[in-house]
């Protein structure tokens, strides 16, 4: 019994950080509020990220994109023209690489909304002098994947995710 608590001890990990500044990644990669939602999926796909701060002019965030935010746009908001334009019908569509379309092709609206249509208008976040318990306590009690830091003038200049936590812990 005493072995298995030593080494449940051993296995104990700590939190090696103090306040937000000391977990959080600078300067996080954001995209403005007028983007489209084309822009967001390049941006989010491109950088390999789930989710960005969305901020207006004045650099201060004032929502989050997610790719849950865009899967949900797209399968409500999708639309195509119905029916196909008989004139598809009757030309031979080829793609500039001289491939054929295939006849069940369908041409896509396109879609002019911003990421300010669909993204979450909900910041949380807190300062680079937060203690890192209330970082994690808030994190934890609203069941999110990543906080903002922002500075004295509200302007975003870091992100704390799971993922900066999980690397700071240490036995």
């Amino acid at each position: 019994m005493a072995t298995a608590t030593a080494t449940m001890r051993k296995s104990l990990l700590t939190l090696h950080a103090s306040t937000a500044a000391d977990v959080m990644s600078a300067n996080p990669m954001s995209i403005r509020d007028q983007a489209s939602v084309r822009e967001a999926v390049l941006f989010l796909t491109d950088r390999r990220i789930s989710a960005a701060p969305v901020i207006n002019e004045a650099g201060r965030p004032v929502g989050v994109i997610s790719e849950a935010d865009i899967l949900n746009y797209d399968r409500e908001h999708i639309d195509h023209l119905h029916p196909v334009p008989e004139y598809y019908l009757r030309s031979e569509l080829t793609l500039s690489s001289g491939e054929k379309l295939p006849d069940e092709f369908e041409i896509e609206v396109d879609d002019d909304s911003k990421v300010t249509d669909i993204m979450t208008p909900v910041i949380y976040a807190v300062t680079p002098e937060t203690p890192i318990e209330s970082v994690v306590a808030e994190l934890v009690s609203r069941r999110i994947h990543r906080l903002f830091v922002v500075d004295d003038d509200d302007s975003l200049i870091g992100v704390i995710t799971t993922l900066d936590l999980l690397s700071r812990l240490r036995p």
